[in-house]
């Protein structure tokens, strides 16, 4: 370990341990879970808060250009999907190794990952980059609001493959109690989009008024500067070197693993990004002030389960280092403790949002009926808030542990059957627009909420591990 990692370490350690001693939180496995999701926690709100910047900023510039952005930034986030096949089974494999003392393993599985990534990475640019006109004409953006989309996905679409590196860089240092330093370079890199966003889309500072193209170059800088730290510091502080053994010998053990994870992970969120995209070409017909209050209400609420995000990724790698060492009922406790702690905080927070919104939303538009709207997605979200994080911690958790097909198989049948198809029934044929939509999208979060609890509780989960003596 270096100098600089042991510093850092052993204070951002003395600094947790007296917050949970202030809190009482004595148990081993709750510490660690502590260790993880605190870090994790701000990380997570401050990328989200790195994209959200861009909306809340644009609000003051038009509202067109927020409902082109928010589309965009949809589209190059769908794209990302591809990068999450390989980075959650670098999560889950990492954490498994880890807690299984197989270190060579774990270079070989960063070799690979990095390897992989790197090459979807620059697929995915050239796409983005050269075909974007096409790719939101074909989402039904038109009229003002396509170049100003055009412009954005463009620039922020051409530097995918940095975002691709940096993704799989964090989920490195997450999975192998690091959680410290993404947290630590997002922070860096949000304060320098927040000046870089006023400088350029406002013309501060003696930079161009750019708009919308300015909130693009300061976002891909931004992304590119965090992947050049996050690179030193995993060579530093996790892997000292890079595995180039992998190209004369392809490790196909970890290549099969990291697919086997992979795939059905990333399945899930690929059916949930694909029903969303499915849905903003709902939200989309329904007109501009309908599509710029999903951009509004989803960047908003995003907050209010964001602490749920963050203990359920830091939930996974405990139950990935307990599965690791054959520790299945202390797996299962744990996972019982993550969703009830997140679960009743997620939902105290959106009711605190709710009651906020008229306040935010006056903020944000001058548009009355984009206003009502906004007002009133909020208070539908309430209920829907009691399912969310029911969903967010067990396909994490299942995942963490091996079991990675069933979140996936839930993900298909009921996302499709109720968010999209329901959703469109009675938003588009019954015309109850987007509200009609979102009680749909409540009822969905709902059900597959009981359906996983019902999955963890029957312990069917337990023994798929993918290191053999736990397996």
């Amino acid at each position: 370990m270096s100098s600089i990692e042991s510093g850092v370490s052993t204070s951002h350690r003395s600094l947790l341990q007296r917050l949970l001693a202030t809190f009482r939180i004595a148990s081993p496995l709750k510490k660690e879970l502590a260790f993880l999701t605190i870090p994790i926690f701000i990380e997570t709100l401050l990328i989200m808060s790195l994209g959200a910047m861009d909306t809340f900023m644009l609000s003051r510039y038009s509202d067109a250009a927020v409902a082109a952005v928010g589309l965009a930034n949809q589209i190059v986030t769908f794209c990302f999907i591809v990068f999450e096949v390989i980075n959650l089974g670098t999560s889950v494999l990492c954490s498994q190794y880890l807690g299984a003392r197989l270190h060579r393993r774990l270079e070989l599985v960063v070799g690979v990952s990095l390897a992989i990534n790197f090459l979807f990475g620059i697929i995915i640019s050239s796409m983005l980059y050269f075909f974007p006109t096409r790719i939101l004409s074909a989402m039904g953006l038109e009229g003002e609001m396509l170049p100003l989309g055009v412009s954005y996905m463009r620039i922020v679409g051409a530097l995918a493959f940095v975002q691709a590196l940096a993704m799989t860089l964090s989920a490195v240092l997450r999975s192998t109690n690091k959680a410290y330093w993404p947290m630590l370079v997002v922070l860096v890199v949000n304060i320098l989009n927040i000046f870089g966003n006023y400088a350029l889309i406002f013309g501060k500072f003696g930079m161009p008024a750019l708009g919308v193209t300015g909130a693009a170059i300061t976002t891909a800088s931004c992304r590119t500067l965090s992947m050049i730290v996050l690179f030193i510091i995993v060579f530093t502080t996790t892997i000292h070197r890079f595995p180039w053994t992998i190209f004369r010998h392809w490790p196909r053990e970890e290549f099969r693993s990291l697919m086997k994870v992979g795939l059905p992970s990333a399945g899930e969120q690929l059916s949930y990004s694909c029903s969303q995209l499915v849905i903003a070409f709902f939200i989309t017909s329904l007109g501009m002030e309908a599509l710029a209050v999903r951009t509004y209400c989803v960047n908003l609420i995003m907050y209010s389960y964001l602490f749920c995000i963050a203990i359920s990724h830091g939930g996974a790698i405990v139950v990935g280092h307990l599965v690791g060492a054959s520790k299945w009922n202390g797996a299962y406790i744990l996972g019982k403790y993550v969703c009830k702690v997140g679960t009743i905080i997620t939902f105290s927070f959106s009711i605190l949002l709710a009651i906020a919104g008229p306040t935010i939303f006056h903020w944000l538009s001058d548009n009355p009926e984009i206003v009502a709207l906004g007002i009133a997605v909020l208070w539908i979200d309430v209920p829907l808030e009691i399912g969310r994080p029911v969903n967010i911690v067990f396909v994490n958790i299942l995942q963490g542990s091996g079991d990675v097909n069933f979140p996936f198989y839930v993900a298909v049948v009921f996302m499709w059957s109720i968010a999209v198809g329901l959703a469109y029934v009675f938003g588009i044929v019954l015309g109850y627009g987007i509200l009609g939509m979102w009680w749909m999208f409540c009822l969905d979060e709902c059900v597959r909420g009981a359906v996983f609890i019902y999955r963890w509780r029957s312990k069917r989960w337990m023994h798929r591990a993918f290191v053999p003596h736990a397996a």
